[in-house]
Order: structure tokens, then sequence, then C-alpha cells
């Protein structure tokens, strides 16, 4: 468990999937993550629980801890394809414009830099994400290069460790 001042993150489970369902029901969010149906959320859930076994982190539920609410989800993820990890955040468009993408993803990136051996973790954005740019940007992301992920041109940021050579 992860706390910030106005949110709790803990590993997603297969208990999420409703919850996972819903957060990707809405087509403002939907846009660039795409959409679950719940057969579908609980295989992506599944291999989240089987990320976290194998690598030690994956996508956390974020909650905030005034009442408790699933609001989104932010996290690490590994890439085989790219041999990267990602951090990566999804939340409820009515809770856009609050600061919780940036307090989510900036708690779950201090702990990767602190508990993974890493020396930068990416973000994947696709094209006219600004909102997601912005956030990354907020946490000392950069561009890097374009690539494709799942099918989507995205650019692809990356921050580096703080203590370690900047990548090219």
């Amino acid at each position: 468990m992860i706390e910030t001042e106005r949110l709790s993150l803990r590993p997603l489970r297969l208990s999420d999937a409703d919850a996972f369902v819903e957060l990707h029901a809405d087509p403002r969010v939907n846009r660039f993550v795409g959409a679950y149906s719940r057969p579908r959320a609980l295989e992506r859930l599944a291999a989240i629980e089987g990320q976290w076994a194998e690598w030690g982190h994956g996508l956390c539920a974020v909650l905030l801890r005034s009442s408790g609410e699933l609001i989104g989800r932010s996290g690490l993820q590994y890439w085989a394809q790219f041999d990267e990890v990602e951090l990566g955040w999804t939340f409820r468009a009515q809770h856009w414009g609050n600061g919780y993408a940036t307090e989510a993803a900036r708690a779950c990136l201090d702990w990767g830099f602190a508990t993974l051996d890493e020396d930068r973790f990416t973000a994947f954005i696709r094209h006219g994400n600004d909102p997601s740019v912005r956030v990354a940007e907020r946490l000392g992301f950069t561009p890097r290069r374009e690539d494709t992920v799942n099918g989507h041109a995205v650019t692809v940021y990356a921050v580096d460790r703080p203590d370690a050579p900047a990548s090219p």
C-alpha cells in the first residue's frame, strides 16, 4: 500500500473487475486506453496479479483516502517487447483536473526508483492525449522516441533515475 496526502494505492486484483470495467466505460477515458468487457477485464486483472507475483510491481487501484472510492489506476508495467517498465495512469473523467494523476504517478515513480533496480521509466502516450503529456512533463519525463504499442502510434516519454546519467 502506498499512501499520499489524498490517495491510497494498492495492487489491482480480480475483485476490482466491476470498477475496472466502469472506469474504462466512459468514452472520454477509453478514447486512449480502450474499453473492457467483464471477461476481458478479468483476463487483464489476472495478468496484473501475475506481474505483481513475477516482477514485484504492477498496476495499482487508486482510492480516495476520504471515501475509499476507486477513482483510477496507476502503476508500473513491464513490457517484454521493449524490455522497459512503463509508468501509467488512467482516471475517471469526473476526477480529472484535481491533480490526482500526478499525485498517484509521482508516488508510483518514487516507489519504483526506491524499490526497483531500474535506471529509467517510460510512459507510452498516444498522440492527442495532451492531458497525459502534461502529467508526464510535471513528473520530469521528456520525449525520447516514437513507437507503436498495441497497434497505436505513441510518443515514448522517459525519466531517468535522479542519480543516473541521462540516457539517449
